[in-house]
């Protein structure tokens, strides 16, 4: 029988939880998790806005330049660069002075993080970044939490295959995505906000980022008109409303 492995990891301010499942050498498999790990704290500290040594904080001062930094540094921006312009401006990395791709980083990490387990030959793996979730193989189902009844569940996704789950939202870290153009919380802003995509966890979390920072006015309609990216929300109100072709990923939640 394949077997299945289980870890879990505190690193950017988070913790990150490992299921690996179909583990035929697990050997080779645990030295990929072992990498996986060091690739997530090294992540950490070349991208951590909160380590004044970073190599991210030290670009942003201009004390380093972009030539002198990790080549990730590079990949790294330019997918927040192309983030920018599929969103018109809603995601970005720089307003009030700073350089912050935040709301990208963290999926491009456990993105790259499975990827090694599954180059590793893992059949199948669940990697659970503060409630960013990124999925191969299956079958997975994935609970979201309810913003407004803590301990409560507002849907559960379901997924065999590859699939990036970004949920964006006040109830952990309080509002922390901000309107890029007044550099205040959105004026309506949702209770949470939830991302999936099969083109992975850079996306779903750079779209969730983004869709957030629009407020609830704007966001559905951007979300409905991207390829291949469904959503699922939960208003201030209580009220919850999902894109057209969201259902395909839900299962009922029970009690």
């Amino acid at each position: 029988m394949d077997g299945r492995l289980h870890h879990t990891e505190e690193s950017m301010g988070t913790v990150f939880s490992f299921d690996i499942r179909g583990v035929r050498n697990e050997p080779a498999v645990r030295a990929a998790l072992r990498a996986a790990v060091s690739w997530l704290h090294r992540v950490d500290e070349v991208f951590s806005t909160f380590r004044p040594e970073s190599e991210i904080a030290r670009l942003g001062r201009g004390e380093l330049a972009l030539a002198d930094c990790a080549p990730k540094v590079r990949e790294v921006l330019e997918l927040c660069a192309e983030a920018e312009r599929e969103s018109g401006g809603w995601f970005t990395v720089r307003y009030a002075g700073g350089l912050d791709p935040t709301g990208l980083v963290k999926g491009w990490a456990v993105e790259q993080a499975v990827r090694m387990l599954a180059e590793s030959g893992a059949g199948a793996v669940c990697l659970n970044g503060g409630g960013d979730v990124q999925l191969l193989g299956g079958p997975w189902r994935v609970g979201i939490a309810d913003p407004l009844r803590p301990g409560e569940l507002a849907t559960v996704v379901e997924a065999e295959g590859p699939l990036g789950v970004a949920t964006s939202g006040p109830a952990e870290r309080g509002c922390h995505i901000l309107d890029p153009r007044t550099g205040e919380p959105p004026a309506d802003a949702l209770a949470s906000l939830t991302v999936v995509t099969p083109q992975g966890l850079t996306w779903a979390d750079g779209r969730a980022t983004a869709a957030y920072a629009m407020g609830a006015a704007r966001a559905r309609a951007w979300l409905e008109a991207l390829p291949g990216t469904e959503a699922f929300a939960v208003t201030a109100a209580g009220e919850r409303w999902m894109t057209s072709g969201f259902h395909r990923h839900t299962a009922e939640v029970t009690a």
